[in-house]
């Protein structure tokens, strides 16, 4: 009986208690989803004037290159300590001397050949006055004066020969000791003491002391941004040619060295698009001269690598935010009175490292998004944080 009764009750309990569940429904009421807006930091924007700066790189070359060659032929006798590969000289410093023996006994032939020439012409013009007093007497013929005449032009003409000649002894004599056509650095040096040098062989190689050049690459746009007259030829006059600001590291330290924007070459590199720009820099004139930091200034090395900030023009009425604020190449996030956010196409004026210049799209006084957000719908609520930047 029990295998029967109980599982009948069983039935009949879940029966009544369905029913009850049926006939007394639980309602939930309904309620609208709350909408949480999402925090973003914004800046509200302004008009400012901002300077420009141009950045590029570029080695270090010498301004001035002399490949210095012997005038005159000889054995050399004498080699200055200073020209050393590195070594430091001052314009007009002798750095070799050729033997000059020949050279001196060519000068006193030389000169015993015009002692002879200026005798010989003084007495032909001794003569030819002489034969003109004659003539005027009826004493002389004209034959005899001609010839007198020409016998004073010979002997001036060999005087002028003889001078020349002695002229040309006394520079060879001259040319026997080299010196340093300007304040120079040693590049290398390409004779030995007792070597016979030809004329016009080459003895050092010599690089400019006072100045060096750095050749850096811009490109076309960024000519736009520099306050200089385009396609001028030559070089930059001085109010015109920008300041630059070089920075190397040297020794395991960052040097910086002022220097001018002084020429622009005229031919555009195809291949990269960019022209040449000449950075002059004046080296310093002692040891003892310091930088905005407090480092001694050192010559700036030639072939050191260097990076270039070349100041531009001052742009006016122009809104400038940290790149980040760019999204899709050219849009900005723009947050509006009722703290929704929307998708803003801008012009962008230039696109610099750290910054973005943009010249319209922008109203002041309007607010950009500055968080890095990545979901974003057009007009979606946010709960704006107001940072200055």
């Amino acid at each position: 009986m029990k295998r029967i009764v109980l599982p009948i009750a069983i039935l009949i309990g879940c029966f009544l208690i369905s029913g009850y569940l049926i006939r007394n429904p639980t309602t939930v009421e309904e309620a609208a989803i709350e909408i949480i807006p999402v925090s973003v930091r914004v800046a509200e924007v302004n008009l400012e004037s901002v300077d420009l700066v141009v950045g590029s790189q570029g080695k270090v070359q010498a301004a001035q290159t002399a490949s210095l060659s012997a005038p005159v032929a000889g054995p050399v006798e004498w080699i200055s300590p200073s020209m050393e590969a590195g070594g430091y000289v001052e314009g007009g410093q002798a750095l070799l001397r050729l033997e000059a023996a020949d050279f001196e006994t060519a000068l006193e032939r030389s000169r015993a050949n015009l002692q002879q020439a200026q005798a010989e012409a003084e007495f032909a013009d001794t003569e030819l006055a002489r034969m003109r007093e004659l003539a005027e007497q009826r004493l002389a013929s004209d034959s005899q004066l001609q010839d007198a005449q020409r016998r004073a032009n010979v002997n001036k003409a060999r005087l002028i020969d003889a001078q020349a000649s002695y002229d040309q002894a006394q520079l060879d004599l001259d040319r026997t000791e080299i010196r340093a056509p300007f304040n120079a650095v040693i590049q290398s040096r390409d004779v030995e003491l007792g070597q016979y040098v030809n004329r016009a062989q080459s003895v050092a190689l010599l690089y400019g002391a006072d100045e060096v050049e750095v050749r850096v690459p811009l490109a076309i746009r960024q000519l736009g941004f520099l306050n200089v007259p385009l396609g001028q030829r030559g070089e930059i006059s001085e109010e015109h040619a920008p300041d630059v600001l070089l920075t190397g590291m040297y020794g395991g330290q960052k040097y910086n060295w002022p220097g001018k924007l002084v020429r622009i070459e005229a031919s555009i590199d195809p291949s990269s698009n960019t022209v040449q720009t000449i950075i002059r820099v004046s080296q310093p004139s002692t040891d003892k001269e310091q930088d905005e930091n407090g480092l001694r200034t050192i010559p700036l090395p030639i072939g050191l690598y260097v990076e270039a900030d070349i100041q531009g023009r001052t742009v006016e009425n122009i809104i400038s935010l940290p790149r980040s604020v760019i999204r899709n190449n050219n849009q900005v996030l723009i947050v509006d009175a009722e703290n929704k956010m929307y998708y803003r196409e801008v012009e962008i004026f230039r696109l610099e490292e750290q910054q973005v210049l943009i010249s319209s799209g922008i109203l002041p006084g309007e607010r950009i998004c500055i968080s890095p957000i990545q979901a974003v719908v057009d007009g979606m609520a946010v709960q704006p944080v107001v940072q200055a930047i």
